[in-house]
């Protein structure tokens, strides 16, 4: 007798499977952005000067990402999701190039923040792309195929930014990008299109991005430059943070006026928005804590070389996607709640045992907390933006995956700024410390990370116990 062969629902063999192909290239081009230039610091600084400045190079970058999310989610609400994503594959190879001919350290930084505005089309488009073409048991399934390129890249993103910081040039870890990025628009523009209706008579609220973007901008810059180039109770610092407060406190008020505001107010009155957007907040200041500072940690104290640091922060990036991999079978058997529960209490126990790290650690014990942390990381970040996808119907989901993104980016922003202002206050204005000065300021950054992750716990707790489809 004949059997009928069954296509696959899910997979690069199924109908989707070409669309499925090219959203793990563009989500690619994020993946090793995060873990490949952690590895290059120590060179960058070594070959352009200014060490106390690296901080912008990761928080610049997550403050255009943060502030164009809302831009982008909005958008692709209205036009469709295609030329959204397009367009920031496109922005993000411009920053790319320029990064890569960048002469100076300042010069690196503003070319950052272009990569960040085209790096904030493509990660939320992405997830929101397989929100709208898989239903939740499917997502957790795709879950795995995304989460094997975050794997991927936690391995070949150290290992090819240690390579080309110590064999090649640090140039190429941006250059690199170029190739990716024009395949995977070629990908998305032969296989995806799009047949959900377009609202194009809506306006965007350029208002509140310009607030936003101020606001939040003033706010690092403040916590970057405190103690550095001013004092922090000098009359620059107080204008600067007051400055920036003022903005925010005009963007919400701005926002509660706007026709079609950028972030509109009716996500803070969903539980589940609420909660998964105050876990994805913390998970991206923890992540950028650790991807920024465990290298430099491992090269300015115990010495190593940039390939091996990279490796040592890698098991933080390996370990998420292992566990994220899984968690889709996780959240669909015990729900979202326990998941997140499990998956943040994993994360403060890693967090907690990197308290343990001095001068005397090992690299085995640094990668071992930093697999731990990633483990749990990949249990509570995932299924929590999933949750809130859920609870969302298709002209509100683009807006509601940006909100999670805008979140985590703005975190990783603000985080990576506090932790700046930690370790230069402690390690002064220099460009080579010393390795006691700079272990001290480092264990300071691992209080940190503990604390936050400590509080994500609670938010986990906040989440519902189950997706809730949308009426």
């Amino acid at each position: 007798m004949a059997t009928e062969t069954v296509e696959p629902s899910v997979g690069f063999r199924s109908e989707r499977g070409p669309i499925l192909g090219a959203l793990m290239l563009a989500t690619a081009l994020v993946a090793l952005d995060s873990t490949i230039i952690a590895t290059a610091v120590i060179t960058i600084t070594s070959n352009l000067g200014g060490f106390n400045q690296f901080p912008w190079l990761f928080s610049i970058y997550l403050l255009a990402q943060a502030v164009t999310v809302p831009v982008y989610g909005k958008l692709a609400d209205t036009v469709g999701r295609r030329p959204v994503i397009l367009f920031g594959i496109a922005v993000f190879a411009l920053g790319s190039l320029l990064c890569g001919l960048a002469t100076s350290m300042i010069g690196l930084i503003i070319f950052r923040a272009v990569q960040g505005i085209g790096a904030g089309a493509i990660q939320p488009m992405t997830m929101t792309i397989a929100g709208d073409l898989y239903t939740l048991s499917e997502r957790a399934k795709v879950q795995g195929y995304l989460a094997s390129v975050w794997a991927m890249s936690s391995v070949l993103g150290p290992l090819i930014g240690g390579v080309f910081s110590e064999y090649v040039s640090w140039r190429w870890i941006f250059l690199i990008n170029l190739p990716l990025a024009a395949l995977a628009a070629w990908m998305l523009l032969r296989s995806f299109t799009e047949s959900a209706p377009r609202r194009r008579e809506q306006r965007i609220d350029y208002l509140g991005a310009g607030l936003l973007t101020v606001g939040a901008g003033a706010l690092i810059l403040g916590l970057l430059e405190g103690g550095q180039a001013w004092e922090w109770a000098s009359p620059t610092s107080i204008a600067i943070f007051i400055g920036g407060a003022l903005m925010l406190a005009l963007f919400g008020f701005v926002e509660r006026r706007a026709q079609n505001p950028i972030l509109p107010l009716w996500v803070f009155t969903r539980r589940v928005i609420v909660a998964s957007s105050l876990v994805s907040l913390l998970v991206g200041a923890i992540l950028l804590g650790l991807t920024s500072y465990v290298p430099t940690f491992a090269q300015g104290v115990l010495g190593t070389g940039a390939l091996v640091a990279g490796l040592t922060v890698g098991a933080l990036t390996l370990g998420w996607p292992l566990a994220a991999s899984q968690a889709g079978k996780v959240y669909l058997r015990v729900g979202f709640r326990s998941t997140a529960l499990i998956g943040s209490t994993l994360a403060t126990l890693g967090a907690a045992s990197a308290l343990l790290i001095d001068e005397g650690s090992t690299l085995i014990q640094i990668a071992a907390s930093c697999f731990v942390i990633g483990i749990g990381m990949g249990l509570v970040a995932t299924p929590t933006l999933i949750a809130a996808q859920s609870s969302a119907e298709w002209s509100e989901r683009g807006v509601v995956t940006s909100t999670n993104m805008f979140a985590r980016s703005i975190g990783s922003a603000v985080g990576v700024a506090v932790f700046g202002a930690i370790v230069n206050s402690h390690i002064g204005d220099t460009d080579h410390p010393a390795p006691a000065a700079l272990s001290s300021a480092v264990h300071l950054v691992f209080v940190a990370v503990a604390v936050m992750a400590l509080v994500m716990v609670v938010a986990a707790a906040m989440m519902p116990s189950r997706g809730t489809n949308p009426a």
